[in-house]
């Protein structure tokens, strides 16, 4: 398939070449950007062809300053890391002529694949049954580079690859990034990695030692401690509102900071999910990243954005009966609507951004990409070279047919408008649910405006037994008799940040994004029912 109708130039040849755009000029709208593109050889695409995502951006970035330098906050594994000296040899594949006996790239006519086919949504039509109706096959064999049918192929996704990932797929995200972030210093870059879990692993190898501390929300993603712990770092968490973190609570920790009662040197890792936090909901508000990002500055502090659903801001909650919010008119009006990140005002490269298509895809593509300064993305993709490599050639195949041949940027848009209306409707569910059946008296919380997560506050100090059981034994508690009545939420105490730090309020966390809505409807029911019977409230 070839791009959308309003895109000229196909991606098909990938051959014509166009004017270099005007670094002044307005945001390249997402239907303009394929005929931007630079010409490139057919070697570019090659097995295993060396990636840099400079090549793919469309705006100069003269004008702009370029990163500070991070050697001070390196680790020194990371510093030595050299990379793979064998996937150096690879920038000489595409010479016209060269008969390679050099890298272990096994021939492709022993791979036992010859095509591959997928049937997905064509643009506009994306719910379950339009696709089984109204579908569209797209086609991958495994020569159509050589045959130019296509720049990606069989041939060459299934082959060893680069760290960087397939420069095709490199390149859809690089524009996708500069579309949406339009970053504000020279020199950032853009690598793959599989999945932001595995990436935050990396990042931490790269930034932290043993004995560090790092800083998060008081409440946070459970991976991440969980990754931190192994390698001797610890987490102390920064207090949170219905906007997040809370920047009075982050100067005061780094200000008043005492290696010698702390254990540890003041830390300089802030990490933090800013849109649709896990497990709270909370969204960052543009001043409140502002503020943080000035503080970033003031301690000197990287900052790793991870922004799995960022993509997954709702409409505005307006309460319970009212009419529905309509989406958003236009692209322009729909990336206006998001709350601007880290990156798109980040002057000094301190940050180091996450992205997935996990949860605006599939989590089972297991292709995520990290967008921060030149001197961390190489040391990232030296990393990758030697352990991950790249996401999986198969994932990537199939992604990129998707995303570049098929939909193009205008049609991922759609996409994105569509599934954010699609969790607006189930988030107003979950509210609803909430407010027919959760006892008020002992139960709390705020609309949620992006992501997957309804966080709910229980007064536990109402419930009878309060005087003679602990928060954490009145949880589990709690947590056992909602499973007794058919449902389940998870425990607030699985996100802490730090076990170490008093906790003295009791959350659960419930998602909207696992169950249709009549589901939802009924998991809460149950919920409350639970809850009511054990403060001993009436039914």
């Amino acid at each position: 398939m070839t791009p959308p109708a309003a895109i000229e130039v196909k991606a098909i040849t990938d051959t014509a070449g166009v004017t270099v755009p005007d670094p002044l000029a307005a945001p390249i709208k997402s239907n303009e950007i394929y005929g931007r593109r630079r010409k490139t050889e057919k070697s570019q695409w090659g097995v295993a062809a060396p990636a840099n995502s400079f090549n793919f951006r469309h705006y100069s970035y003269e004008d702009k300053p370029k990163a500070k330098r991070w050697d001070h906050r390196i680790t020194p594994e990371a510093l030595n890391r050299k990379g793979n000296s064998l996937k150096e040899a690879a920038k000489y594949l595409g010479k016209s002529g060269l008969i390679s006996l050099g890298g272990g790239l096994p021939s492709s006519e022993y791979f036992p694949f010859d095509s591959l086919s997928l049937k997905v949504p064509s643009v506009g039509h994306f719910t379950e049954p339009e696709t089984q109706t109204s579908g569209v096959i797209l086609t991958a064999g495994k020569h159509d580079l050589v045959q130019d049918k296509s720049i990606f192929d069989i041939a060459t996704a299934f082959n060893y690859g680069q760290g960087t990932g397939s420069a095709q797929l490199l390149r859809w995200i690089v524009e996708h990034t500069e579309m949406v972030h339009r970053p504000q210093y020279q020199d950032w870059k853009c690598t793959m990695s599989i999945g932001s879990t595995s990436a935050l692993d990396m990042a931490f190898r790269m930034l932290t030692r043993p004995g560090d501390v790092i800083l998060s929300e008081e409440y946070t993603f459970s991976a991440a401690v969980e990754t931190a712990r192994p390698m001797g770092v610890r987490v102390a968490g920064v207090s949170v509102d219905e906007e997040g973190l809370l920047p009075s609570s982050l100067n005061d920790i780094l200000s008043t900071w005492d290696e010698k009662i702390r254990g540890a040197r003041k830390p300089f890792l802030l990490y933090t999910v800013p849109t649709g936090q896990n497990p709270t909901g909370a969204t960052q508000s543009l001043e409140r990243r502002k503020a943080i990002y000035a503080l970033a500055q003031k301690h000197d502090l990287i900052i790793i954005e991870d922004e799995p659903y960022y993509f997954l801001q709702m409409q505005p909650y307006t309460g319970p009966n009212t009419p529905d919010v309509p989406p958003p008119a236009s692209h322009a009006e729909f990336l206006q609507s998001l709350v601007p990140s880290y990156l798109s005002f980040d002057t000094d490269g301190r940050v180091m951004r996450l992205d997935s298509f996990s949860k605006v895809l599939a989590p089972g593509s297991r292709i995520g990409w990290v967008t921060a300064s030149e001197q961390l993305v190489s040391c990232y993709q030296k990393h990758a070279d030697v352990s991950t490599q790249g996401p999986s050639g198969i994932s990537q195949l199939v992604v990129w047919k998707l995303l570049d041949e098929h939909w193009g940027h205008e049609g991922y848009l759609d996409w994105l408008i569509h599934i954010r209306m699609a969790y607006t409707q189930r988030r107003d569910i979950i509210l609803a649910a909430c407010e027919k059946y959760l006892p008020k008296s002992i139960v709390s919380w705020k609309p949620p405006m992006a992501g997957m997560f309804h966080w709910l506050k229980i007064e536990y100090k109402k419930h009878p037994q309060a005087s003679s059981k602990t928060i954490e034994e009145l949880e589990e508690q709690i947590f056992l008799k909602v499973i007794d009545h058919g449902a389940m939420i998870m425990r607030g105490s699985w996100f802490y940040a730090s076990h170490e730090e008093e906790h003295d309020a009791l959350f659960f966390r419930a998602t909207y994004a696992a169950a249709p809505g009549e589901k939802i409807e009924e998991a809460i029911r149950r919920v409350g029912e639970a809850l009511r019977g054990e403060f001993g409230l009436e039914q």
